[in-house]
């Protein structure tokens, strides 16, 4: 059963402006809609997830999604929300992060599925033969200055300056719509609430140029309960490229959510329903320790982002710091994960030569790691059987470390008690 797309957005709270019209045109049938992209990174992050989710909605409600790369605005930068001038781009870095872009927007909508298949669309591929006289003759006489001064994202920048580069981008933006609506059928744009400006813009000069309709829907900005910005961490953005941010971590970002941004979280970035999702708050309302909803939000985003078994791996990396997990577990991990698990572990580095000879176990444990303060105190908590070397007891005081011992062809794990963990590096 199809979806009612505007009725989606608005149970999930992602609702924010919406043209008149916009609805009726929705229920006359399929209907075409984009979103844009900025490729200034070779990754999306999450912040981009909310727009991803937007475009799935809109498929699953039988419409077809259109993902505009912004091959040509990505050189001119979008003023939206920014306080000061970007830094522009080399069309090499700029072709290189749209590819990246493209191969992980193909993970979540449908590119075969029939009429309503995604569609991924390039803007510098009909910008590239279009000349600057050319493009301020037929398209900047139809929008007034007036008519762009008054846009937020123009406004907010005036008294401190802004180029005319960032100037004419919601005119750049504005004729996409433009050339989707005469070459794709697109009567619609999507995206953030900090791109109205810019949309309407698009509906602007379709009116002006041609006397066509075109419809406008923007979703809310995603924001933290504690005003943060949201997909931001200490360390960065988020990103959903595993080599910028590791699996183990994007799972850690969801899993360590506030109760309250869980709550809404759970509706933005996720496929659950609105049944599913009420059931699992009141299981979560009444044993708020267990983190039901952070824990189903986490395992969802993670599995559809990364893959099952990324996810499995994240648990399994989560449990090593709470007593559980042996040394496969460990061995299974990428050097990525295993340091990004053991980040706030204390690390102390050996040269790998130190073990090829053999080191026995109480020295490697005083002299070599300084884990203990003196021998004496090594060998009473082993002979408790305090001391772990990778996940497993020891249980021999006369062990000699060496080669075998080592994990990732370069690490080991060593615990002193219950919690206090040691990551040493072999150089």
């Amino acid at each position: 059963m199809k979806l009612n797309f505007i009725e989606e957005l608005r149970w999930r709270g992602m609702l924010h402006d919406i043209m008149p019209g916009t609805e009726e045109l929705l229920k006359s049938g399929l209907v075409s809609g984009y979103i844009g992209f900025d490729p200034t990174s070779d990754s999306l992050g999450v912040g981009n997830l909310a727009q991803v989710m937007t475009l799935l909605h809109f498929q699953k409600a039988g419409h077809k999604p259109i993902v505009l790369v912004g091959g040509a605005t990505g050189m001119v930068g979008d003023p939206s929300g920014k306080s000061q001038e970007r830094n522009l781009l080399t069309s090499d870095i700029l072709e290189y992060n749209l590819t990246c872009q493209r191969n992980q927007l193909e993970k979540f909508l449908n590119f075969d599925c029939g009429e309503n298949s995604a569609e991924i669309v390039n803007n510098y591929d009909w910008f590239k033969e279009y000349g600057f006289l050319d493009f301020i003759r037929e398209v900047g006489k139809h929008i007034t200055v007036n008519y762009m001064l008054t846009k937020d994202s123009v406004k907010n920048r005036m008294e401190n300056g802004i180029s005319f580069t960032e100037f004419s981008y919601q005119l750049v933006q504005g004729y996409d719509f433009y050339y989707l609506w005469k070459n794709k059928n697109c009567k619609l744009q999507m995206g953030g609430s900090d791109q109205w400006g810019n949309i309407v813009t698009g509906t602007e000069l379709i009116r002006r140029m041609s006397g066509g309709e075109a419809y406008a829907i923007t979703t809310q900005l995603v924001t933290k309960a504690d005003g943060a910005k949201f997909g931001k961490t200490e360390e960065g953005n988020i990103w959903l490229d595993p080599d910028k941010t590791s699996s183990y971590k994007f799972y850690q970002f969801w899993l360590n959510v506030s109760d309250e941004d869980a709550k809404k979280y759970i509706r933005i970035f996720t496929l659950f329903d609105k049944i599913m999702i009420e059931s699992l708050e009141k299981e979560h309302e009444a044993t708020p320790h267990l983190r039901i909803l952070q824990k189903e939000l986490a395992k969802d985003v993670t599995i559809r982002v990364h893959s099952e078994a990324d996810y499995n791996l994240a648990v399994e990396a989560s449990e090593l710091l709470f007593g559980r997990g042996t040394k496969d577990s460990l061995e299974k991990l990428s050097e990525q994960d295993l340091q990004a698990v053991f980040e706030g572990v204390p690390q102390v580095s050996v040269p790998l030569t130190d073990l090829q000879s053999g080191i026995p176990i109480i020295d490697f444990l005083s002299t070599t790691t300084s884990i203990f303060p003196s021998k004496g105190e090594a060998r009473k908590m082993l002979m408790g059987g305090g001391v772990f070397i990778n996940k497993e007891k020891v249980e021999d005081l006369n062990l000699v470390m060496g080669l075998n011992n080592i994990i990732k062809k370069r690490y080991l794990l060593a615990q002193k008690g219950k919690k206090n963990y040691y990551l040493i590096k072999f150089i």
